[in-house]
């Protein structure tokens, strides 16, 4: 559905979107959400997830707006270096024109959702229903009632305006993609006769 879709509004409070996800970071959550999964099946998810990724490539991509709250960017997933090439990897697609990511900070207060994660896809045809994917832990559901659609849409709104600016948004980035520099080399002292 997603790669006929016209726009896409991801919010997430566990992890990075899928889309935007580095393939070592996305290796450490598939490991952590299944942790049973054989190597190979695991790798094959996250395929999957590096293929999808392509949908935000060319003329025809969606836009893609993504809402994460703050604690994603502090949650190391995998370790401090994968965390660090993600945010990079963050920095590099919001520059992108049809790419939109916000944060909302730890300031915001409380968050109108109860629901960790929510897609709403929205299609060009008008007689194709916009659709809200919640993912779930056992397993996942497609909303496409026009009155809930309409009622995850106001939610997503109100996260927006919740969220940072974009520019603020790198710049809280930024900062936490220092926070995941490796340490300075320690000076050694001189030996002291």
């Amino acid at each position: 559905m997603e790669s006929e879709a016209v726009s896409i509004s991801d919010f997430g409070l566990g992890f990075i979107p899928g889309l935007l996800q580095t393939p070592d970071y996305a290796h450490a959550i598939v490991r952590a959400v299944l942790p049973d999964m054989a190597p190979e099946t695991v790798e094959q998810h996250v395929q999957g997830r590096m293929a999808r990724q392509q949908l935000l490539d060319g003329e025809n991509a969606p836009n893609f707006e993504a809402v994460v709250d703050e604690s994603v960017l502090h949650r190391v997933v995998g370790s401090r270096a994968v965390m660090r090439a993600q945010l990079e990897r963050l920095l590099e697609l919001s520059e992108r024109p049809k790419v939109t990511l916000r944060v909302i900070p730890y300031e915001a207060g409380a968050l109108p959702t109860g629901n960790n994660k929510f897609i709403i896809l929205r299609f060009a045809s008008a007689e194709v229903d916009d659709v809200v994917f919640i993912e779930g832990l056992t397993r996942d559901l497609y909303l496409d009632d026009p009155d809930e659609v309409e009622t995850y849409n106001t939610t997503f709104r109100t996260l927006v305006q919740l969220a940072a600016s974009t520019d603020t948004t790198r710049a809280i980035i930024a900062a936490m993609i220092a926070s995941y520099s490796p340490p300075p080399p320690r000076r050694q002292q001189p030996e002291r006769p």
